[in-house]
């Protein structure tokens, strides 16, 4: 069957055809049969540069040979315990030795779960109910924080299903804004467990911090007894081997992590202070359990992952990506185009947008027309990336030079057409 058909078939069984809504584009996704390294095949034998890469674990590429060999080494002697493992000790020792704030570890399935709980973690532990997180700023689909900006700082649902008793606790303000911060925290600071931020917002495409802006916000939680959870579900192994705290040089309190953790399996954790930490059950009273947490395959997978994440590694792939992004922008000005090439490391992405997207409300200016045109063009031209103006792209060990140079000659054809 062609994408086509399993589509229309699809849509029998799953709520508009797919398990994710961001997979779901017009006039119907494309379905993957193989994937390999930098390259994907859709069941009908179309090859793609992948630059999607499952949004983000995958930053060695598709199938790597050690992660495969070890994970089929784990799957012929079990899958699943519900016991402790060696494993499991030696992966939470490879994550507290390389993320600076991680003094003790929980390891769960999925980023959702990771910011969930640590979010409970840090409600519990100051005896505060309130959070704030930042407008456009995605920390999973929970209740907690799938909400929408409302009146001043109070957050309404944004989602059916969610009461607004539960959204009452969670506040919002603008990224990069720090007076809107200080306001809020001025009228709240009695009430406020945590602030929760994406250090790099990797959810509205790719928005970094201003100059001091994390620093800003370690000062005033600081300040004021607030815990700070760096959500590193995206930059988590991938800006650096401690990901943004190490980066940018500030740690947080609690930090919570997914995707590259699991090596391209379902894998969360949350991670803190030993003082902070110690509050889980069943030491503490906080109260968190899973029956896949510690999975002994996620965990194999992401034992052999973060093996091969050396300085090294990230120098070399941070080298590339610089290099997409400076080529990126030579095309962009060659072309006489007002948007904005965006990113950092082995992230990037394209902003349709005139104004430099610094939050949530200028990103949302952006042309998503023309973005969708520009998507089906790479499509054409051989190049994966997620279906959306408000996704990252990523590169990994596996995209060769030669696999760069055709995305970019596939970028600067589908800009071209997008602006006819």
């Amino acid at each position: 069957m062609n994408s086509k058909d399993l589509f229309n078939e699809s849509k029998r069984y799953f709520p508009g055809g797919v398990n994710s809504p961001v997979r779901a584009f017009k006039p119907y996704p494309v379905f993957i049969e193989k994937a390999k390294g930098s390259k994907i095949w859709d069941v009908e034998g179309n090859e793609y540069i992948d630059c999607c890469l499952g949004y983000g674990p995958l930053i060695l590429g598709h199938s790597d040979s050690s992660v495969i060999d070890n994970v089929c080494s784990q799957a012929s002697i079990g899958t699943a315990y519900g016991a402790p493992t060696e494993n499991e000790i030696k992966l939470a020792r490879m994550v507290i030795d390389r993320v600076p704030c991680a003094e003790m570890i929980r390891f769960v399935n999925s980023g959702t779960e990771a910011t969930m709980s640590a979010i409970r973690l840090a409600r519990g532990c100051t005896s505060k109910n309130k959070i704030v997180k930042f407008e456009g700023s995605y920390h999973g689909a929970h209740d907690y924080v799938l909400v929408k900006s409302g009146s001043g700082a109070a957050a309404l649902p944004d989602s059916l299903g969610i009461p607004e008793d539960t959204t009452k606790n969670t506040l919002t303000c603008p990224y990069n804004d720090e007076d809107a911060l200080k306001k809020l925290i001025v009228d709240e600071k009695d009430n406020i467990a945590a602030v929760i931020v994406e250090p790099v917002m990797g959810n509205i495409g790719c928005v970094e911090p201003n100059n001091g802006y994390l620093e800003f916000l370690r000062e005033i939680t600081e300040e004021n007894n607030i815990l700070l959870i760096f959500d590193e579900v995206i930059t988590g192994f991938r800006l650096s081997s401690g990901g943004a705290q190490t980066y940018y040089s500030i740690t947080p309190d609690l930090v919570t992590m997914g995707k590259i953790i699991g090596g391209g399996f379902p894998m969360g954790a949350f991670a803190g202070k030993r003082e902070i930490m110690e509050m889980i059950a069943p030491e503490g009273n906080v109260y968190q359990a899973g029956t896949f947490n510690g999975n002994p395959i996620s965990v194999k997978a992401g034992i052999s992952t973060l093996n091969q994440l050396d300085q090294d590694f990230y120098k070399n792939l941070n080298k590339k990506g610089n290099y997409l992004r400076n080529q990126i922008s030579e095309i962009v000005d060659n072309l006489d185009l007002n948007i904005q090439t965006v990113g950092l490391a082995s992230m990037f992405q394209i902003y349709f947008n005139i104004e430099k997207v610094t939050n949530y409300e200028i990103a949302k200016k952006s042309d998503i027309e023309k973005f969708s045109i520009y998507f089906h063009e790479l499509m054409d031209n051989g190049i994966f990336i997620p279906p959306s103006q408000f996704e990252c792209n990523f590169l990994s060990s596996s995209h060769s030079n030669e696999d760069i140079e055709k995305l970019l000659i596939a970028i600067e054809d589908s800009l071209k057409i997008a602006w006819k």
